[in-house]
Formats: C-alpha cells, sequence, structure tokens
C-alpha cells in the first residue's frame, strides 16, 4: 500500500478506530498503541489487490488486535495466579460451541457486507461505534428518521440472512 494512501487512511480513520479501541479495552494509551500496531501491518503488507472497503477492513484488524490484547491479558493472569483458579469450573464454551459461533460470526458478516453502503455505515457506527441515531443523523447530514429506517432494514436483513443459513 503506497504511503500516501495510507497516511490519508490513517487521517480518515485513525481517531475513529482508537475510539473504537478505547471503548473495547478501556485504555486509551493501548488504543493509541493498538491503533500503530494496524497502521504498521497494513505498511508491512504487500499487497496486490485493492483493498474493496478500507474502513471495514480497518475494523476487521482492530478486533482481531483486541481479541489478541484480551488472550495476552487473559493468560499472563492464569500465569499470575494459577493456584487461584485451580478449585473454579471451567466455564468457557465448547469446542464445538466455539467452532458454531464461529461460523455465526462469518454469517453475520456476510449480510453486513451484502448491505447497501449507506445502511452498513450506518449499522457499523450504531453497533459497533455505539453512537445513537441522533448522531449518527448528524455524522452523516440525513435525519433521524432516515437513520431509524436503516437501522430496522439492516437488523431484518441480518436476521433474515442468519435465518436462511440455519
Amino acid at each position: 500500500m503506497p504511503g500516501n494512501d495510507l497516511q490519508a487512511l490513517y487521517l480518515e480513520h485513525g481517531p475513529e478506530i482508537r475510539r473504537y479501541l478505547a471503548r473495547r479495552i478501556s485504555c486509551a494509551d493501548t488504543a493509541q498503541e493498538l491503533v500503530h500496531e494496524i497502521f504498521l501491518r497494513l505498511l508491512r503488507m504487500r499487497q496486490v489487490e485493492p483493498i474493496d472497503d478500507p474502513r471495514a477492513y480497518l475494523y476487521r484488524i482492530a478486533a482481531n488486535l483486541v481479541a489478541d490484547h484480551f488472550r495476552r491479558e487473559n493468560g499472563q493472569r492464569r500465569a499470575d495466579g494459577a493456584d487461584l483458579l485451580d478449585g473454579i469450573a471451567d466455564t468457557a464454551p465448547g469446542q464445538e460451541r466455539t467452532v458454531l459461533a464461529r461460523d455465526e460470526v462469518r454469517r453475520l458478516e456476510r449480510a453486513i457486507d451484502e448491505m447497501p453502503p449507506r445502511r452498513r455505515e450506518i449499522f457499523l457506527l450504531h453497533k459497533f461505534e455505539g453512537l445513537s441515531y441522533g448522531e449518527i443523523a448528524e455524522r452523516l447530514g440525513i435525519a433521524k428518521n432516515t437513520v431509524m429506517v436503516q437501522m430496522m432494514r439492516a437488523l431484518a436483513h441480518c436476521r433474515d440472512r442468519l435465518a436462511e443459513d440455519d
């Protein structure tokens, strides 16, 4: 990915991704480090094909880094207090449930990808950024009712697509 494109991507989406990460991990400093990690990964990529939806791609990397962060943090806690955890029953889902959950996430991602761009943007801003309908309307310069209608359609689409696959 050329440097100018990467810089433009950072300027356009970096602050938004940082806020997303800060909400997920509750630490602004770690969120900023993870934003830098995202863009370092992009810089190291030898991407031949252009990325269709750079914003969605950045969120995917961010979500993966959040999962990695919690895995590392959880592993560190186990190493530090293993004796305390010995008497506690394992409540983690079994392997089958984990596979089913991953499949459901992939199906949901496909359903989101199928949405028209504006509807997908509204859905992501509300569900993943945590913005209210009013905040989304203001950010996108559209009526709050439009946001509500698009969210209802997005949720119905996701519900229908997940039901079809079952």
